[in-house]
């Protein structure tokens, strides 16, 4: 075993790791890492925002109503449909009857008027703006119900398997649900896809109409790290809110749903926050294309004696507190290799592990071109190799 900087490289064939290992059950040698914190919560989710490493969980999966968690859908597809360019910000959006009557928290449309749709995307991340968001989806899909089927699509697609959509708003509706893990995905798919609108979850008030109305998620007057995502409330569903962070550039996601009160949502959150920021950090091992120690191979028939290998993806890893040197790198690639030889061609994997769990895995590839080598040199080797 050969250590560089912090991290073991051992040349071996890859075994087989158990990814389903909770992250503080595989930790090896360090500071003890205490027990998640228990929330006055349905279901809750603490992950990673980069890589989605789960770092705490309580019924992740059950399936509770979202309230108007429901609209980070709604905003998700409109800034999809903003970013590929199939409408602008700068679009009219008409508002209608229906719109305009829906109930519950507004961002006060009126009917007959048109709207720009940044307004509207204002009115529903802000605002939280039943109307805005009846107005986005018949815009952007001819009715509601047709973009509940856009919205179902777009969950699956995702990978969000315990969610079904009925509206856009959130407003009580049979059959209409999500779970904390999928909004988690979807929290972090909308910070990762469209980071040109992201910073609108991190506005603390908008005005529409001469109404001033303040940012629901009282998070973002706290805490300055804080910086999204949504807040949601019905009698059903209870007070629930996603909310991400970042400090020195670890970026946390947290869903917290049915809890009692919004003051209870804003304390259960930070209590998830402090415990991840407190316990956990984010490295990155090896950036793309970085050219991994010791991993020199023996190249036959080429110009060149040998050649070094280099990740094709970047090595991203969530550890707990204190565990720098307990990770290590395993190295999967045969120890001799035939030119001729492209840069990039792959020829194994590496694994960044923490006992037996795997924290991150890439292709690994040649880091330079091999040319094939003249008739004697391929000759020798030829030889060279039958009594290798």
């Amino acid at each position: 075993m050969v250590r560089f900087s912090w991290i073991a490289l051992v040349c071996m064939l890859s075994v087989g790791a158990n990814a389903n290992v909770p992250l503080t059950e595989a930790m090896g040698n360090g500071p003890p890492i205490p027990a998640a914190p228990s929330l006055q919560s349905t279901g809750y989710l603490l992950i990673d925002a980069r890589n989605g490493e789960v770092l705490v969980e309580h019924n992740a999966d059950e399936r509770l109503p979202p309230a108007s968690l429901t609209k980070m859908m709604t905003s998700y597809i409109a800034e999809r449909e903003i970013m590929a360019g199939r409408v602008s910000f700068d679009d009219m959006v008409p508002v209608s009857v229906k719109a305009w009557k829906t109930g519950g928290s507004r961002m006060f449309i009126r009917e007959g008027t048109e709207v720009r749709l940044e307004d509207l995307l204002r009115g529903i991340i802000i605002q939280s703006g039943n109307d805005a968001s009846v107005a986005v989806a018949e815009y952007l899909a001819g009715s509601e119900d047709v973009f509940a089927d856009v919205m179902n699509q777009t969950a699956a697609a995702l990978g969000m398997t315990n969610t079904q959509y009925k509206n856009s708003t959130g407003l009580p509706d049979e059959g209409h649900y999500t779970s904390a893990r999928d909004l988690a995905i979807l929290a972090q798919r909308t910070i990762q896809d469209f980071p040109e609108t992201y910073p609108i979850y991190a506005e603390k008030s908008f005005t529409y109409n001469d109404i001033k109305q303040a940012n629901r998620n009282t998070l973002l007057f706290r805490d300055p790290s804080v910086d999204g995502l949504k807040t949601g409330h019905t009698e059903e569903a209870g007070y629930c809110l996603v909310a991400s962070a970042e400090r020195d550039g670890f970026r946390l996601i947290s869903v917290v749903m049915g809890t009692a009160s919004e003051k209870a949502r804003e304390q259960e959150t930070t209590k998830l926050m402090q415990y991840g920021f407190r316990y956990f950090s984010g490295q990155t091992v090896f950036d793309a294309g970085a050219v991994l120690p010791e991993s020199e191979r023996q190249v036959w028939y080429g110009e060149a004696e040998s050649v070094a290998l280099k990740t094709v993806d970047p090595l991203y890893v969530t550890l707990p507190l204190g565990r720098e040197s307990a990770i290590e790198a395993t190295l999967d690639a045969p120890d001799t290799l035939d030119a001729p030889l492209a840069e990039g061609d792959v020829v194994g994997s590496v694994k960044i592990m923490l006992g037996d769990r795997v924290l991150a895995e890439s292709p690994v590839a040649v880091a330079s071109t091999i040319a094939e080598g003249g008739f004697f040199k391929r000759w020798m080797d030829y030889v060279l190799r039958l009594f290798a």
